[in-house]
């Protein structure tokens, strides 16, 4: 490996939070001297990317120009590459800025050109496998990732990029087996968030909790820990807690005041309390800082629920008209419930035909189908989407209204109820909807129905005069 600089040293660490690809540790030259001075924006980034932290993005972004101009003066650097396409890769994530991930590409390209994956190169490897994976490139994530596994099996950043791969594909399964290996190899707020995610997908409310709360206690940097806090407002959001969940995200923007999840809870959170100008303040914020598609979409929902049509116009078309990375469920949903069904449900087949299986597919498929007219066939994605563990209630929701379309009153009731006690205020717009649901099928009838009532056992019948005695011993 080429060397940088004499006063700083390449620790290749992989991809943990994308940026862990590569980190450089500042070396004192003489012992004995003054202290070093603190370190510049960018040192700070890479010792937080060694640690598997998020870096402040102004630390990013110092860390972006000091790579690029190193390699105008040496382009045959392959770790600076590798450095610099990670770099890439994570502020495309954290700020939704598709245009980062080619730059990213082209930097990771040009590391393996510099030092081929044959003689070792596996940071490059691995920042190529968390760039497909921002791009919601499932298969290819996996590939790069299980490659370098295969070389290292102890790269604890491997894992993480593992975990995401194949929680696309819908292969839970392995995602908890490389949950359980990062735990082996590293410790720290990003295995402990990693865990609560597990815990959070299969349903187990209180670990994942516990888990949040321990990432937020090791945090090492205001952007994790803020991070931290964000992931814990979203578990309080998804259990119906409105005003805990705004506690949290209010403490994740004290640390950074513009962070774009945070801001995006926020605003759920507020328009379950019915704080609804509030909500129409920070969801335009939140777009303006980190426009997801995801995002998109539930502003325009806000804005229809309110009778803003026009803003609600405006949101959908662009949330049609982007450049999304990830977009395929949101567009599907956008289709399903205010464009085209039919165009929905040709998008989630594709999205299925790739192997791209995960519970939000699935769901997003079956409630497509439902919505243009093929509610037999959407059962089996909606039950699909439910069965694997994660307490949804918008999947919920969809499954009870699949089977209301199919006459399944009891467990139609039974889901909407359900949907409803999860998180009363899960959507402004299809929350409501829930409740209509409930009224219309009315309360369960005080009998069962027939085909679940048992059959009356029949009357023994009295023994017959020309019944033969029975024979005595």
């Amino acid at each position: 490996m080429k060397t940088q600089n004499v006063s700083r040293t390449v620790l290749a660490a992989g991809v943990g939070a994308v940026l862990a690809a590569t980190a450089l540790l500042y070396v004192p030259e003489f012992v004995g001297q003054d202290p070093p001075p603190p370190p510049s924006p960018a040192e700070r980034a890479t010792t937080a990317a060694h640690a598997g932290a998020q870096a402040a993005l102004p630390d990013l972004a110092a860390l972006i120009t000091d790579r690029e101009k190193w390699l105008r003066a040496h382009p045959d650097d392959d770790a600076s590459w590798a450095d610099l396409g990670a770099a890439y890769t994570e502020r495309g994530t954290r700020l939704g800025d598709v245009r980062d991930y080619p730059r990213a590409e082209r930097a990771l390209r040009r590391s393996l050109a510099e030092r081929p994956a044959a003689r070792g190169n596996l940071t490059a490897q691995l920042g190529l496998g968390a760039l497909a994976g921002a791009r919601g490139d499932w298969r290819t994530a996996k590939e790069w990732g299980e490659r370098v596994r295969k070389a290292d099996p102890r790269r604890w950043p491997a894992y993480p990029v593992l975990m995401d791969a194949y929680n696309g594909l819908g292969e839970y399964e392995a995602a908890r087996k490389a949950m359980e290996t990062l735990e082996e190899l590293h410790t720290g707020a990003v295995v402990r968030t990693r865990a609560a995610q597990t815990y959070r997908d299969r349903g187990w409310r209180e670990d994942a909790d516990a888990a949040a709360l321990d990432a937020a206690a090791l945090a090492e940097t205001d952007a994790e820990k803020a991070a931290s806090l964000s992931r814990l407002g979203d578990l309080a959001w998804e259990r119906g807690e409105p005003e805990e969940a705004l506690a949290r995200y209010g403490s994740a923007l004290r640390l950074v005041r513009d962070h774009g999840p945070s801001l995006a809870g926020r605003a759920r959170s507020l328009a379950a309390l019915g704080r609804t100008g509030e909500a129409l303040r920070d969801w335009r914020a939140a777009l303006a800082r980190l426009p997801l598609p995801e995002y998109v979409l539930e502003a325009g929902e806000l804005s229809e629920s309110l009778g803003l049509a026009g803003d609600a116009r405006a949101l959908y078309e662009r949330l049609r008209t982007g450049t999304w990375a990830r977009g395929e469920v949101a567009l599907a949903l956008l289709d399903a419930d205010h464009g085209d069904p039919a165009a929905a449900v040709a998008r989630m087949r594709a999205e299925w035909a790739r192997g791209h299986r995960s519970v939000r597919v699935a769901d997003a498929l079956g409630w497509a189908l439902y919505r243009s007219g093929q509610p037999k066939e959407a059962l089996e994605y909606a039950k699909r989407a439910t069965d694997e563990g994660l307490r949804s209630a918008l999947f919920t929701y969809h499954l009870g209204e699949i089977e209301r379309a199919l006459e399944q009153t009891g467990p139609a009731r039974r889901h909407l109820t359900e949907a409803l006690r999860i998180n009363p205020g899960f959507s402004p717009l299809l929350a409501p909807k829930a409740t209509d649901a409930l009224t219309a099928l009315g309360e369960p009838p005080e009998e069962l129905p027939k085909e679940l009532r048992r059959p009356p056992e029949p009357e023994p019948k009295p023994p017959s005069a020309e019944t033969p005695k029975a024979r005595q011993p």
